[in-house]
Formats: C-alpha cells, sequence, structure tokens
C-alpha cells in the first residue's frame, strides 16, 4: 500500500484513482492515517468478508474450551507485548 499525503493526493488526484485500481492508497494528514482509498471492487469483497465471518461472542462452547485450554509456546511470548 502506498501512502500520501492530503495535499499531494489533492494535486495528482487522477494519478491516485488510477493507483488505487491496483493496490489501496493511503492519505495521510499531518503524518497520520485518515483514509484510505480503494477499488469499489476491493471494498465490495471486504464488505461481503466481513459478513462472512462469525463474532467471538457467537463461538460454540466447546470452541470457547479449547481456547481457554490452550497454552502458547514461551518462544511466542513477545506477541503478549503487542496486547499492552
Amino acid at each position: 500500500m502506498s501512502t500520501v499525503g492530503a495535499l499531494e493526493f489533492r494535486r495528482k488526484f487522477g494519478e491516485y484513482q488510477h493507483q488505487a485500481q491496483r493496490e489501496p492508497v493511503e492519505i495521510t494528514r499531518h503524518g497520520r492515517r485518515e483514509f484510505v482509498l480503494m477499488f469499489a471492487k476491493h471494498y465490495d469483497w471486504l464488505k461481503a468478508a466481513a459478513q462472512r465471518s462469525h463474532r467471538t461472542a457467537d463461538a460454540a462452547d466447546v470452541v470457547l474450551q479449547a481456547v481457554e485450554r490452550a497454552e502458547m509456546d514461551l518462544e511466542d511470548a513477545h506477541f503478549d507485548d503487542l496486547l499492552r
């Protein structure tokens, strides 16, 4: 995904419009991501995929119990830092 500042995006809108047909374009303001421009077909696919996913709260009891019993390898313990 390419990144562009808002002012540059406005100046070269047509160029980024064509680029968004190939890959999403991240638009930033003051160095922070604010928008993502993407091809409409890709957006439609993402919406459809989100509707196919299931909420954790709706998981069957057997799945919840398996997750509660699961243990992480010590070599992967650094992933806990991502939750903080």
